[in-house]
């Protein structure tokens, strides 16, 4: 069945990676590498099942190259998972062991931290392998991509109130942001720094502590947040919030946030559009990390990184343009961008230009 399944979703190659002394079970999927090598994050995870692992890799994947294509990269789509819990199974050797698989697949899978993984876990995945992004400033890396996924978070949403509300003025609107972990938190602060209403809710109720009292939020339980009267909806943790049981509750105009796979099913994104509701798509919103650590396969300059947030905006208003101009809903319309962009790269046929730049610049001993 899984010959079937990848060729379902278009999928170039999946990995399936054992190594028994080191406790290692993962598998790496690499769906479209037509505008670049496949760069994406690897998340631990206690998983139910293998079946389970499998269909959470495949459609992270194929979400990262859509957002890869849609930010103007020079990047596919991958995507990690290794199957254990981030609380009790890491080690050297496990980690370790993960590298030598990165490194077999020469560069076609380049990998980072994602969910259940830190940069000191890349750490030792960078002793086997140069394929690695977000590792610490020592190895030319950015290091926490947190503040940059936030910043480009509120690019996605100012332009998202542009087209709603006809000005861009962050302050003028109240917030109800689902999430205060590492991105919730520093989208927060931008929100509050610009003078915003904003309300907020997590399972950790320490962070919702912090953002009460350093941000002066207003804290709301976990399942209210969706009635809260506010004008944006900032889902920045779970993915699926935005479901058939939550939608008739919420009272919001804009839905932009920093989490994955924000509507449960694409029938909801045509129900927003439905009711007036304008959805800013979460992988366009949200490349803020991805554009971030993509730097360092070049040589990481922050200053640049910084500009590269900013293209957020635009890119989001190029895709209310087309779901205007093609009278479909914004999830659509982004999707229809990144596929525009994949086929037309994909038709060229470029001259051979000599030896690649070298990678990594300034990497170890590069």
């Amino acid at each position: 069945m899984i010959f079937e399944t990848i060729s379902t979703s278009n999928h170039e190659e999946v990995v399936f990676c054992h190594n028994k002394d080191a406790g290692l079970k993962a598998i790496i999927a690499i769906h479209n590498t037509v505008l670049g090598p496949a760069l994406g994050g690897t998340r631990m995870w206690p998983y139910a099942s293998e079946e389970e692992a499998l269909k959470d890799v495949l459609r992270l994947s194929r979400g990262m190259t859509y957002k890869a294509a849609v930010s103007g990269l020079n990047l596919g789509g991958g995507k990690a998972v290794i199957w254990g819990d981030p609380n009790k199974d890491k080690s050297e050797a496990l980690f370790r062991a993960f590298g030598r698989f990165v490194n077999s697949l020469g560069g076609r899978y380049i990998t980072a931290e994602d969910v259940g993984i830190d940069v000191n876990d890349m750490e030792y995945v960078l002793r086997e392998t140069d394929y690695v992004t977000g590792v610490h400033q020592v190895h030319g890396g950015s290091g926490d991509p947190s503040p940059f996924t936030a910043y480009g978070t509120l690019q996605g949403l100012m332009a998202a109130l542009q087209v709603k509300f006809g000005n861009e003025e962050v302050g003028n609107y109240s917030y109800a942001v689902q999430g205060v972990g590492h991105v919730g938190m520093e989208f927060v602060k931008l929100l509050r720094e610009r003078g915003a209403k904003v309300f907020v809710t997590d399972i950790n109720k320490d962070a919702v502590q912090r953002a009460v009292d350093e941000f002066g939020c207003e804290a709301v339980a976990l399942d209210d947040i969706y009635d809260v009267d506010a004008d944006v909806y900032s889902p920045t943790a779970l993915g699926g919030t935005v479901n058939e049981k939550t939608l008739p509750r919420l009272k919001c105009k804009v839905i932009c946030g920093a989490a994955n796979n924000q509507l449960a099913n694409d029938e909801i994104g045509v129900e927003l559009e439905k009711r007036g509701m304008l959805y800013a798509p979460d992988y366009a919103v949200n490349a803020g990390g991805l554009m971030n650590v993509s730097l360092e396969i070049d040589g990481y300059n922050r200053e640049r990184a910084m500009r590269m947030m900013r293209t957020i905006y635009y890119n989001l208003g190029r895709i209310f343009e087309i779901a205007n101009r093609d009278k479909i809903p914004t999830y659509m319309a982004a999707d229809r961008m990144a596929e525009e962009r994949i086929t037309a790269i994909g038709k060229l046929r470029l001259p051979h230009l000599g030896a690649a730049a070298p990678r990594f610049q300034g990497r170890r001993g590069n």
